[in-house]
């Protein structure tokens, strides 16, 4: 793990930096499916208004990760959203310290005994890292792409202790 990673609540002021990181459509539908490229402050805005926890990640004083919960059920689950890392971070640890902030979140604030994830078929470097952290697919359930193809979106779990 990288110890120069640390995280905090994400504010309006981190936005501008946060819609930078997807790098191309593809990039911004598996990790916001529902917003249109190129992604702005006022599609991430309304987002994290309807979501919880937003969550921001800096590397070395940068922001280098963005992540929330879309669904919440105290004593049930949560299940993330929105997980996205900045291009020039990418390969450095951030999203699995991430994912781990998460369910640390999800353990502490909503007593929660699992997570849950969706993560579409083409996005391999999602499903590898999900795979390593110790989710387990439970589900796959058709979804239709921006330019209207058929796409899995595979929904995995992962018990938290």
């Amino acid at each position: 793990m990288n110890a120069n990673l640390q995280h905090r609540p994400a504010t309006a002021a981190d936005l501008g930096e946060v819609v930078g990181f997807p790098q191309n459509a593809e990039e911004l539908f598996f990790c916001y499916p529902k917003a249109v490229w190129p992604l702005n402050v006022g599609q991430l805005a309304a987002a994290i208004a309807e979501r919880r926890d937003s969550t921001v990640v800096e590397l070395g004083g940068r922001i280098a990760g963005f992540a929330n919960f879309y669904q919440w059920q105290h004593g049930e689950f949560c299940a993330l959203g929105n997980l996205m890392v900045a291009p020039w971070a990418r390969g450095q640890g951030v999203a699995q310290y991430l994912v781990e902030v998460m369910e640390n979140l999800a353990r502490e604030r909503y007593k929660v005994p699992l997570m849950k994830v969706s993560c579409f078929n083409a996005n391999a470097g999602g499903l590898l890292l999900y795979s390593r952290l110790g989710y387990n697919a439970v589900g796959i359930v058709e979804r239709r792409a921006p330019d209207g193809s058929r796409v899995a979106l595979v929904q995995l779990e992962k018990p938290l202790p």
